[in-house]
């Protein structure tokens, strides 16, 4: 095993360790982890990815659920437009796209490229709402309301966002459960998870027609994620995640700019 496939296993336990010590951006790291230390073609790499983020989501979820932390209605309200979204997007929409879409004076710009790009502009979105994390608290008994059409719109954009980079987009969806459903914040970051979970196995049930999986590799690299969590969920009680959240946001600022040098310089 070469030692960039090392440091690539050792990614999918850092993913699970930042979902568990700060509830989510972990899985904005999967797709580089697969694409630039493990090799893989990145259409494959956010396939995969959806993968491991719903399946270590789903652990944090189970977790929330057995403390009465998950708003199940919202979650289903939030989840149906999400995974039909995803669905769509991974089994017809990312197919159809060609391989080479066009050129820019002599560059070809391809399906690959514009796949990393993209994600690298959602990494930098990502990174700059974890940096400022401004969010305002919900009152825990204050009342639930719904605002459906808002919810269900939200719903499809973070759905086919997560179609086409393969992250969990739980940047996106917690500030929606806590301004359009009025959640609490710690109920909105435990429903997230669920609403990751949910949408991104569907998700990747749409890549299983067109892909051929290597369930090995997945299935370890999966299972690294997993005990990273746990271990993180366990760090949690001695570190602050709110502190660590805002370097992190650092962190994945500067990984998105490194993906657009890489990409588009090199």
């Amino acid at each position: 095993m070469e030692i960039v496939e090392v440091f690539g296993y050792i990614g999918a336990l850092v993913i699970g360790l930042v979902l568990g010590l700060i509830g989510g951006g972990g899985s904005i790291l999967t797709v580089p982890i697969l694409v630039y230390a493990l090799s893989l073609n990145p259409v494959v790499a956010t396939a995969y990815s959806l993968f491991v983020v719903g399946a270590t989501s789903l652990v944090g979820a189970v977790k929330n659920m057995f403390k009465g932390m998950v708003d199940f209605k919202t979650a289903i309200i939030f989840a149906i437009p999400a995974f039909i979204a995803v669905y769509l997007t991974r089994a017809l929409l990312i197919p159809a796209i060609p391989d080479e879409l066009f050129v820019v004076s002599d560059f070809m710009v391809t399906k690959n490229l514009a796949i990393m790009l993209f994600f690298a502009i959602i990494m930098l979105l990502a990174s700059v709402s974890m940096i400022r994390n401004k969010r305002k608290e919900t009152d825990e008994d204050a009342k639930i309301t719904y605002n459906y059409p808002l919810i269900i719109i939200e719903g499809f954009v973070v759905g086919t966002i997560t179609g086409i980079v393969g992250a969990g987009g739980g940047f996106l969806i917690i500030p929606a459960l806590v301004l359009l459903a009025k959640l609490p914040m710690k109920k909105a970051v435990a429903t997230s998870l669920l609403i990751i979970a949910i949408k991104s196995l569907i998700g990747f049930v749409g890549d299983v027609q067109n892909l051929e999986i290597d369930w090995p590799f997945l299935l370890i690299f999966t299972g690294i994620s997993i005990v990273g969590i746990f271990i993180g969920i366990w760090l949690n009680k001695f570190i602050d995640g709110r502190k660590l959240k805002k370097a992190f946001g650092w962190f994945v600022l500067v990984m998105g700019i490194y993906i657009i040098y890489k990409e588009l310089v090199t």
